[in-house]
């Protein structure tokens, strides 16, 4: 390959796609039309996965189901009788910590939460499951048989999907909250037997009035991260 490839008109387009990709915290309340939703699932599943396996499994919400949804996770988040959700080790590397508490200080920062209001980040907290106030939300769930490397195809799928919506215009979050209520959801979804929720996902246009509509996290640079070897310059 040579340096032709950033000339590429589809390139640049696929380039500013991908950069300009948020994890959006802010919503406006704009219906999105099921065909939109529609296309942007039918893009993302050319994902590839380990033999073709394809193990997502998308519930899309809207309207009142959306709103059922959210009131009963809210009640369980107020409640707090199921476990906190270990997303991460307690002792991370001093690099990751370090863009983890870069990432608090930006967002609650933001809000004007201060890290000792733990009440007002409980509150915070409880934002994910309106879905931020987009006008969709996903939720994603896999089979709990199968290995990490399912769960590799199925971070693939997710970034597929972030991408397709971003190409049209909408904007994402991710949202690894929700699989703290595992049994909130699979029983209200009626999740298959022996399904796990992955996450969720906030679909719709990004709220740009707001303090974190439109919230930039710091990206390493590629020399901080790659190796590159047997290259001749």
């Amino acid at each position: 390959m040579n340096n032709d490839r950033y000339t590429h008109p589809d390139a640049r387009v696929v380039d500013a796609v991908i950069r300009s990709r948020r994890a959006v915290r802010a919503f406006r309340q704009d219906a999105i039309a099921r065909d939109v939703v529609d296309q942007i699932l039918d893009v993302a599943r050319n994902a590839p996965s380990n033999a073709n396996t394809q193990p997502w499994r998308v519930d899309v919400l809207a309207g009142r189901e959306k709103a059922a949804l959210s009131e009963v996770l809210r009640r369980a988040h107020d409640e707090d009788l199921h476990p906190p959700l270990k997303y991460l080790p307690d002792l991370l590397p001093d690099t990751l910590r370090t863009r983890q508490e870069s990432f608090g200080a930006t967002y609650y920062g933001a809000l004007g939460v201060p890290k000792e209001d733990f009440q007002q980040r409980a509150r915070v907290t409880a934002r994910n499951f309106d879905f931020f106030g987009a006008p969709v939300g996903l939720i994603f769930s896999i089979d709990s048989t199968l290995t990490k490397f399912s769960w590799l195809d199925y971070g693939i799928f997710l970034q597929t999907v972030m991408m397709a919506a971003r190409a049209v215009g909408l904007d994402t979050c991710p949202q690894v909250s929700f699989a703290r209520f595992q049994n909130v959801i699979a029983e209200h979804l009626e999740l298959p037997s022996g399904f796990e929720v992955v996450c969720g996902m906030s679909l719709g246009l990004s709220d740009c009035d707001s303090p974190v509509g439109s919230l930039e996290m710091k990206r390493e640079p590629v020399q901080n991260f790659a190796r590159f070897r047997g290259f001749e310059s």
